[in-house]
């Protein structure tokens, strides 16, 4: 068993943005969870014997979104193998906390493995953890072997798991899928008053209820409102009718974290040119720009009505 460790966090040490566990650790148990989706509620020292995949995600990270795929691929191909996969989903936005709303997004994903809702971060916390998406391998001692955090890696985490199945390795695949952004895109921004970057009004950003007003020139990666807006710490919530919103980006892709408790559409327009129409409904992500055109854009976002939150700017 030694020497099957040692090889599997060998292994993960060559993974890019993960680290294996030199010494593996027994990891902690779940903690706080709330509710337990696809499966009766399990524990680590329950499932010893098994190998584990503990994947920490949230469902309108677009980062996770696109890793799940590969993790229900793992999911699928080893259950019968003797390898058990846990999505713990743990919040960033408020919405997040409603368990309607994570069931909808697992039925929408095709995610059939077991999900615990960790609404306080109470596992997060127990886990150390700090990124979206994160996946934390666990041998059947219950034991850490290694850790990988955000996208890609598929092939060589798949190889770990293999290892510790007791199967042969695979050649690795075709890795041109795997999403890469661009030099100098624009990072994910944040609306709310909390973490924010790229506030490009004048007016002040502080939470409270204010008119804003667009400035002459937009610099790359900001972000300006027009008309009444309300700034929380999470969100800025359209107060007024006919209202606007702008960002310069860099990315060949756009996406919205938004949320509205009733259909609103939102007339999108990139470099002045007209998009489909996007209508919130719900709360989730939302894509506004999905092209190949990995260079600076700007985005005119109008908004008809007073009730829709705008959370975050993510980009691909």
């Amino acid at each position: 068993m030694k020497k099957l460790l040692l090889s599997a966090g060998l292994l993960l040490g060559f993974l890019s943005g993960s680290i294996a566990a030199s010494t593996p650790t027994q990891v902690p148990e779940f903690a706080g969870i709330d509710h337990w989706f696809n499966s009766p509620p399990l524990s680590m020292s329950g499932l010893r014997g098994k190998v584990v995949l503990i994947d920490f995600w949230a469902y309108s990270c677009i980062n996770c979104i696109r890793a799940m795929p590969h993790v229900q691929h793992l999911y699928e191909t080893y259950k019968d193998q003797g390898l058990v996969v846990i999505g713990v989903h743990s919040p960033e936005f408020d919405f997040e906390h409603d368990p309607a709303n994570v069931q909808e997004a697992i039925g929408r994903s095709g995610v059939t493995y077991p999900v615990a809702m960790d609404s306080r971060l109470a596992t997060w916390n127990a886990w150390h953890n700090q990124y979206w998406p994160a996946e934390y391998l666990v041998d059947r001692d219950g034991r850490l072997i290694g850790h990988h955090y955000g996208e890609g890696g598929y092939d060589k985490m798949e190889n770990a798991i293999r290892l510790l199945l007791g199967l042969d390795m695979q050649a690795p695949g075709n890795a041109a899928g795997v999403f890469k952004p661009g030099m100098g895109d624009t990072p994910e921004l944040h609306l709310g008053s909390t973490g924010r970057q790229g506030f490009g009004n004048a007016e002040s950003a502080s939470d409270g209820t204010r008119r804003f007003s667009l400035p002459a020139q937009l610099p790359l990666h900001q972000f300006a409102l027009a008309g009444q807006w309300e700034i929380t710490r999470q969100y800025a919530r359209s107060v007024g009718g006919e209202l606007e919103l702008q960002l310069r980006f860099k990315a060949a892709k756009l996406y919205l974290v938004a949320s509205a408790e009733h259909a609103m559409p939102l007339e999108v327009t990139v470099d002045g040119q007209p998009q489909a129409t996007v209508t919130v409904q719900g709360s989730r992500l939302y894509t506004l720009f999905d092209s190949s055109d990995d260079r600076e854009h700007l985005l005119r976002l109008r908004i008809p009505q007073a009730g829709l939150r705008v959370y975050s700017f993510t980009f691909g």
